[in-house]
Protein backbone atom coordinates (compact mmCIF):
# COMPACT_ATOMS: atom_id res chain seq x y z
CA UNK A 1 0.00 0.00 0.00
CA UNK A 2 1.36 3.18 -1.16
CA UNK A 3 2.21 5.71 1.51
CA UNK A 4 0.24 8.93 0.37
CA UNK A 5 3.23 11.46 1.82
CA UNK A 6 6.07 9.88 -0.72
CA UNK A 7 5.82 11.51 -4.18
CA UNK A 8 5.62 9.91 -6.76
CA UNK A 9 9.44 8.46 -8.36
CA UNK A 10 10.45 10.69 -11.56
CA UNK A 11 10.42 8.79 -14.85
CA UNK A 12 14.59 7.99 -16.12
CA UNK A 13 15.49 10.18 -18.37
CA UNK A 14 14.70 8.76 -22.06
CA UNK A 15 17.82 7.86 -23.73
CA UNK A 16 19.02 10.23 -26.64
CA UNK A 17 17.56 9.26 -29.66
CA UNK A 18 20.34 9.09 -33.04
CA UNK A 19 19.53 12.54 -34.46
CA UNK A 20 20.31 13.99 -30.69
CA UNK A 21 23.92 12.47 -30.50
CA UNK A 22 25.07 12.75 -33.62
CA UNK A 23 24.03 16.82 -33.68
CA UNK A 24 25.81 16.98 -30.32
CA UNK A 25 29.08 14.83 -32.01
CA UNK A 26 29.17 17.31 -34.88
CA UNK A 27 28.92 20.29 -32.02
CA UNK A 28 31.68 19.11 -30.31
CA UNK A 29 33.60 18.14 -33.65
CA UNK A 30 33.64 21.64 -35.01
CA UNK A 31 34.49 23.41 -31.86
CA UNK A 32 37.97 21.07 -31.71
CA UNK A 33 38.41 22.23 -35.22
CA UNK A 34 37.71 25.97 -34.54
CA UNK A 35 40.25 25.67 -32.11
CA UNK A 36 42.78 23.86 -33.68
CA UNK A 37 42.56 26.58 -36.78
CA UNK A 38 43.37 29.76 -34.25
CA UNK A 39 46.03 27.97 -32.56
CA UNK A 40 47.05 27.52 -36.05
CA UNK A 41 46.84 30.81 -36.90
CA UNK A 42 48.15 32.07 -33.84
CA UNK A 43 51.33 30.33 -34.47
CA UNK A 44 51.61 31.75 -38.12
CA UNK A 45 51.02 35.11 -37.33
CA UNK A 46 53.99 34.52 -34.66
CA UNK A 47 56.10 33.20 -36.69
CA UNK A 48 55.05 36.28 -39.30
CA UNK A 49 56.21 38.47 -37.01
CA UNK A 50 59.34 37.00 -36.27
CA UNK A 51 60.22 36.90 -39.93
CA UNK A 52 59.68 40.24 -40.67
CA UNK A 53 61.85 41.71 -37.60
CA UNK A 54 64.86 39.25 -38.50
CA UNK A 55 64.31 40.63 -42.41
CA UNK A 56 63.91 44.31 -40.43
CA UNK A 57 67.04 43.47 -38.67
CA UNK A 58 68.85 42.30 -41.56
CA UNK A 59 68.30 45.10 -43.71
CA UNK A 60 68.90 47.62 -41.20
CA UNK A 61 72.51 46.06 -40.26
CA UNK A 62 73.57 45.81 -44.48
CA UNK A 63 71.98 49.14 -45.27
CA UNK A 64 74.38 52.05 -47.31
CA UNK A 65 76.97 49.23 -48.76
CA UNK A 66 77.75 50.64 -52.09
CA UNK A 67 78.69 47.34 -53.70
CA UNK A 68 82.23 48.95 -54.97
CA UNK A 69 85.82 48.01 -53.96
CA UNK A 70 86.43 51.36 -51.36
CA UNK A 71 90.63 51.22 -52.72
CA UNK A 72 89.06 51.61 -56.83
CA UNK A 73 89.84 55.12 -57.38
CA UNK A 74 86.14 56.53 -58.12
CA UNK A 75 84.16 59.39 -58.06
CA UNK A 76 81.16 59.39 -55.35
CA UNK A 77 78.13 60.77 -56.21
CA UNK A 78 75.40 61.96 -53.99
CA UNK A 79 72.19 63.02 -54.99
CA UNK A 80 69.74 65.83 -53.34
CA UNK A 81 66.93 65.29 -55.27
CA UNK A 82 63.31 66.80 -54.15
CA UNK A 83 62.63 69.49 -51.33
CA UNK A 84 65.21 69.67 -48.37
CA UNK A 85 63.40 68.78 -45.12
CA UNK A 86 63.89 66.81 -42.40
CA UNK A 87 62.05 62.75 -42.96
CA UNK A 88 62.79 63.38 -46.75
CA UNK A 89 65.53 61.90 -48.56
CA UNK A 90 67.24 64.86 -48.79
CA UNK A 91 67.44 65.64 -45.54
CA UNK A 92 70.52 66.56 -43.14
CA UNK A 93 70.01 62.74 -41.74
CA UNK A 94 70.98 61.10 -45.04
CA UNK A 95 72.84 63.61 -46.61
CA UNK A 96 75.19 63.72 -44.18
CA UNK A 97 75.63 59.92 -43.51
CA UNK A 98 76.21 59.88 -47.32
CA UNK A 99 79.09 62.48 -47.30
CA UNK A 100 80.41 61.03 -44.44
CA UNK A 101 81.03 57.45 -46.25
CA UNK A 102 81.93 58.91 -49.30
CA UNK A 103 84.53 61.42 -48.02
CA UNK A 104 86.03 58.29 -45.23
CA UNK A 105 86.26 55.73 -48.55
CA UNK A 106 89.97 55.74 -49.60
CA UNK A 107 88.95 55.27 -53.20
CA UNK A 108 87.07 58.42 -53.74
CA UNK A 109 88.79 60.75 -55.48
CA UNK A 110 86.52 63.48 -55.18
CA UNK A 111 82.34 63.70 -54.05
CA UNK A 112 79.86 65.49 -56.43
CA UNK A 113 76.72 66.67 -55.07
CA UNK A 114 73.96 65.82 -58.15
CA UNK A 115 71.43 68.50 -57.52
CA UNK A 116 67.64 68.88 -58.49
CA UNK A 117 65.60 70.67 -56.06
CA UNK A 118 63.73 73.72 -55.25
CA UNK A 119 64.85 74.26 -52.04
CA UNK A 120 62.98 73.44 -48.64
CA UNK A 121 64.23 73.80 -45.19
CA UNK A 122 67.45 76.39 -44.04
CA UNK A 123 67.69 74.64 -40.91
CA UNK A 124 68.35 71.38 -42.54
CA UNK A 125 70.58 73.28 -45.21
CA UNK A 126 72.34 74.86 -42.26
CA UNK A 127 73.45 71.53 -41.54
CA UNK A 128 74.33 69.63 -44.34
CA UNK A 129 76.28 72.85 -45.23
CA UNK A 130 78.81 72.43 -41.94
CA UNK A 131 79.14 69.37 -42.22
CA UNK A 132 80.11 69.44 -46.13
CA UNK A 133 82.82 71.81 -45.15
CA UNK A 134 84.09 69.82 -42.27
CA UNK A 135 84.41 67.14 -44.02
CA UNK A 136 86.43 68.97 -46.68
CA UNK A 137 88.93 70.12 -44.37
CA UNK A 138 89.62 67.22 -42.75
CA UNK A 139 89.91 64.56 -45.58
CA UNK A 140 90.96 67.38 -48.11
CA UNK A 141 89.09 65.53 -50.88
CA UNK A 142 87.17 67.94 -53.37
CA UNK A 143 83.75 68.72 -52.81
CA UNK A 144 81.81 69.60 -56.67
CA UNK A 145 78.34 70.53 -56.94
CA UNK A 146 76.51 69.58 -60.42
CA UNK A 147 72.96 70.97 -61.51
CA UNK A 148 70.73 69.37 -63.09
CA UNK A 149 66.84 71.02 -63.60
CA UNK A 150 67.03 73.38 -60.16
CA UNK A 151 69.14 74.61 -57.12
CA UNK A 152 67.23 77.12 -55.56
CA UNK A 153 67.22 78.41 -52.01
CA UNK A 154 68.33 76.29 -49.85
CA UNK A 155 69.20 73.70 -52.32
CA UNK A 156 71.87 76.72 -53.58
CA UNK A 157 72.64 77.14 -49.67
CA UNK A 158 74.01 73.95 -49.64
CA UNK A 159 75.65 73.83 -53.24
CA UNK A 160 77.87 76.84 -52.29
CA UNK A 161 79.79 74.56 -49.54
CA UNK A 162 81.72 73.11 -52.95
CA UNK A 163 84.36 74.38 -54.58
CA UNK A 164 83.09 74.33 -57.37
CA UNK A 165 79.23 74.38 -59.11
CA UNK A 166 78.65 73.10 -62.25
CA UNK A 167 75.52 73.97 -64.57
CA UNK A 168 73.60 73.38 -67.38
CA UNK A 169 72.81 76.38 -69.46
CA UNK A 170 68.85 75.95 -69.05
CA UNK A 171 69.15 74.87 -65.23
CA UNK A 172 67.09 77.29 -62.58
CA UNK A 173 69.91 78.99 -60.33
CA UNK A 174 69.40 81.15 -57.10
CA UNK A 175 66.57 82.31 -55.02
CA UNK A 176 68.78 83.76 -52.06
CA UNK A 177 65.79 84.73 -49.76
CA UNK A 178 63.14 83.09 -47.00
CA UNK A 179 59.51 83.15 -46.85
CA UNK A 180 57.20 82.72 -44.25
CA UNK A 181 53.90 82.17 -45.77
CA UNK A 182 49.90 81.76 -44.24
CA UNK A 183 46.56 82.91 -44.48
CA UNK A 184 44.47 84.86 -42.92
CA UNK A 185 40.27 84.53 -42.67
CA UNK A 186 39.58 87.25 -40.25
CA UNK A 187 37.49 89.42 -42.89
CA UNK A 188 35.45 86.59 -43.47
CA UNK A 189 34.72 85.30 -40.12
CA UNK A 190 33.16 88.82 -39.61
CA UNK A 191 31.24 88.63 -43.25
CA UNK A 192 30.15 85.12 -41.78
CA UNK A 193 29.77 86.44 -37.91
CA UNK A 194 31.87 83.64 -36.74
CA UNK A 195 33.71 84.63 -33.53
CA UNK A 196 36.66 83.37 -32.99
CA UNK A 197 37.94 82.31 -29.01
CA UNK A 198 41.34 81.62 -28.71
CA UNK A 199 42.95 81.84 -24.53
CA UNK A 200 46.66 82.16 -24.26
CA UNK A 201 48.95 83.17 -21.78
CA UNK A 202 51.45 85.52 -23.02
CA UNK A 203 49.91 88.10 -25.18
CA UNK A 204 51.71 87.08 -29.12
CA UNK A 205 51.36 83.44 -28.72
CA UNK A 206 48.95 83.20 -31.63
CA UNK A 207 50.07 85.69 -33.34
CA UNK A 208 50.54 83.39 -36.05
CA UNK A 209 46.90 82.06 -36.04
CA UNK A 210 45.45 82.42 -38.94
CA UNK A 211 41.64 83.26 -37.55
CA UNK A 212 42.93 85.91 -35.28
CA UNK A 213 43.96 89.74 -36.86
CA UNK A 214 47.71 90.38 -36.70
CA UNK A 215 49.08 93.62 -35.03
CA UNK A 216 51.64 95.47 -37.02
CA UNK A 217 54.23 94.46 -34.31
CA UNK A 218 53.90 91.46 -34.38
CA UNK A 219 54.21 91.93 -38.33
CA UNK A 220 57.35 93.55 -37.79
CA UNK A 221 58.72 90.66 -35.57
CA UNK A 222 58.15 88.23 -37.92
CA UNK A 223 59.95 90.43 -40.66
CA UNK A 224 62.81 90.98 -38.87
CA UNK A 225 62.96 87.12 -38.44
CA UNK A 226 62.88 86.31 -42.00
CA UNK A 227 65.88 89.48 -42.39
CA UNK A 228 68.34 87.90 -39.70
CA UNK A 229 67.45 84.32 -41.62
CA UNK A 230 68.09 86.13 -44.95
CA UNK A 231 71.35 87.53 -43.79
CA UNK A 232 72.62 84.53 -42.62
CA UNK A 233 72.17 82.64 -46.31
CA UNK A 234 73.44 86.12 -48.01
CA UNK A 235 76.56 85.46 -45.58
CA UNK A 236 77.06 81.85 -46.24
CA UNK A 237 76.95 82.33 -50.27
CA UNK A 238 79.28 84.89 -49.48
CA UNK A 239 82.15 82.78 -47.75
CA UNK A 240 80.84 79.88 -50.42
CA UNK A 241 81.60 82.34 -53.36
CA UNK A 242 83.74 84.53 -52.34
CA UNK A 243 85.35 87.16 -55.36
CA UNK A 244 83.50 85.16 -57.80
CA UNK A 245 80.09 87.06 -57.14
CA UNK A 246 78.94 89.91 -59.08
CA UNK A 247 76.72 91.51 -56.50
CA UNK A 248 74.16 93.31 -58.58
CA UNK A 249 71.26 94.63 -56.36
CA UNK A 250 68.97 91.71 -57.57
CA UNK A 251 71.41 89.15 -56.21
CA UNK A 252 70.09 88.41 -53.13
CA UNK A 253 66.57 89.29 -53.95
CA UNK A 254 65.01 86.32 -54.58
CA UNK A 255 64.85 85.68 -58.31
CA UNK A 256 66.56 82.82 -59.96
CA UNK A 257 68.29 82.82 -62.92
CA UNK A 258 69.18 80.34 -65.92
CA UNK A 259 72.69 78.32 -65.63
CA UNK A 260 74.19 80.38 -68.30
CA UNK A 261 73.21 84.00 -66.04
CA UNK A 262 74.14 82.00 -62.81
CA UNK A 263 78.03 81.68 -64.38
CA UNK A 264 77.62 85.38 -65.37
CA UNK A 265 76.80 86.12 -61.88
CA UNK A 266 79.14 84.14 -59.84
CA UNK A 267 77.03 82.30 -58.67
CA UNK A 268 78.07 78.80 -60.43
CA UNK A 269 81.43 78.09 -61.72
CA UNK A 270 81.06 76.67 -65.74
CA UNK A 271 78.61 74.18 -67.71
CA UNK A 272 79.26 70.76 -67.07
CA UNK A 273 77.41 67.27 -66.19
CA UNK A 274 78.27 64.44 -63.52
CA UNK A 275 79.84 62.66 -66.54
CA UNK A 276 82.48 65.20 -67.60
CA UNK A 277 83.12 66.36 -63.66
CA UNK A 278 83.89 62.76 -63.13
CA UNK A 279 85.70 62.60 -66.33
CA UNK A 280 87.28 65.97 -67.00
CA UNK A 281 87.75 67.14 -63.61
CA UNK A 282 88.23 64.63 -60.84
CA UNK A 283 89.37 62.06 -63.65
CA UNK A 284 88.04 58.81 -62.00
CA UNK A 285 84.91 58.04 -64.45
CA UNK A 286 83.69 55.07 -62.27
CA UNK A 287 80.71 56.20 -60.29
CA UNK A 288 79.27 54.93 -57.11
CA UNK A 289 76.50 56.31 -56.00
CA UNK A 290 76.57 56.63 -51.70
CA UNK A 291 73.06 58.30 -51.56
CA UNK A 292 71.46 57.05 -48.60
CA UNK A 293 67.76 56.29 -49.59
CA UNK A 294 64.72 55.17 -47.39
CA UNK A 295 64.46 50.91 -47.78
CA UNK A 296 61.54 48.94 -47.76
CA UNK A 297 62.02 47.88 -44.18
CA UNK A 298 62.70 51.61 -42.78
CA UNK A 299 59.41 52.58 -44.34
CA UNK A 300 57.78 49.36 -42.88
CA UNK A 301 59.21 50.04 -39.76
CA UNK A 302 57.86 53.77 -39.88
CA UNK A 303 54.65 52.43 -40.45
CA UNK A 304 54.50 49.41 -37.87
CA UNK A 305 55.78 52.19 -35.46
CA UNK A 306 53.19 54.52 -36.70
CA UNK A 307 50.40 51.80 -36.20
CA UNK A 308 51.18 51.15 -32.71
CA UNK A 309 51.42 54.89 -31.85
CA UNK A 310 48.15 55.26 -33.21
CA UNK A 311 46.57 52.45 -31.59
CA UNK A 312 48.06 53.69 -27.87
CA UNK A 313 46.83 56.86 -28.55
CA UNK A 314 43.05 55.79 -29.17
CA UNK A 315 43.15 53.82 -26.11
CA UNK A 316 44.60 56.56 -24.37
CA UNK A 317 41.53 57.89 -25.45
CA UNK A 318 38.84 55.34 -24.23
CA UNK A 319 40.12 54.88 -20.52
CA UNK A 320 37.62 56.19 -17.82
CA UNK A 321 39.17 59.26 -16.08
CA UNK A 322 40.17 58.20 -12.38
CA UNK A 323 37.46 59.69 -10.24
Amino acid sequence: MNDPTTPPESPAPAPATGWERGTMERLLFATLKEQRAQRRWRTFVRLAWLAFFIFLFWTLSSRGSTGADKLTPHTAVIEIDGEIGSGNEASAEFVVAAAKAAFEDAGAQGVVLLINSPGGSPVQAGIINDELRRLKAKYKKPLYAVVEESCASAAYYIAVSADRIFVDKASMVGSIGVLMEGFGFTGLMEKLGIERRLMTAGENKGFLDPFSPQTERQREHAQEMLNHVHKQFIDVVRTGRGKRLKEVPELFSGLFWTGQQAIELGLADQLGNLDYVAREVIKAEELVDYTRHENVAEKLAKRFGASIGEGAVKALRTMQPLR
